[in-house]
């Protein structure tokens, strides 16, 4: 069985920028998300790939994830995902020996900003940089399946 352990948190600066060492824009939808898995299609300049992931909530979740030819990934993102699209810009910043995705959203999703870390166990100790905030992890809302459900524009401005 496929798993990852992911944990999300807001940040409380830009100066996670200047680290940046890639950034990778994604486009991706989903056919499916329910009270037990979703099924994403994504997107980006060099990859086009569908995730099936269980709709657990916090850090460890089922995931599988496999490459899909780019035409039927469009295909599929422009005719049979459930819109809006989450669009975003995922920049790579290296601390330690980790390596934290900072997710940037456009279009609907404008303005929220969360960084990712995979970890190899739960427990896993990690350094975490002076620019994390908040951790969100548990917190439904910020999964990009439930972006695409209810976008970061349509939240009330004192909750984000």
């Amino acid at each position: 069985m496929a798993i990852e352990i992911e944990r999300k948190f807001l940040l409380t600066n830009t100066l996670w920028r200047a680290l940046t060492h890639q950034s990778i824009a994604y486009r991706q939808g989903y056919l499916n998300s329910d009270a037990h898995s979703s099924v994403r299609v994504r997107v980006s300049d060099t990859s086009a790939k569908i995730n099936i992931k269980s709709a657990t909530i916090g850090a460890k979740r089922q995931e599988y994830e496999y490459d899909i030819p780019s035409s039927d990934a469009h295909e599929l993102l422009n005719t049979l995902c459930h819109t809006p699209l989450v669009e975003k810009t995922r920049h790579l910043v290296k601390v330690g020996p980790h390596t934290w995705e900072i997710d940037e959203f456009k279009g609907e999703n404008a303005g929220l900003i969360v960084a990712e870390i995979e970890l190899s166990h739960e427990d896993e100790l990690f350094e975490k940089p002076h620019w994390l905030g908040k951790e969100v992890t548990t917190e439904i809302r910020y999964y990009n399946n439930q972006l695409s459900q209810n976008p970061y524009s349509n939240w009330p401005k004192k909750e984000s």
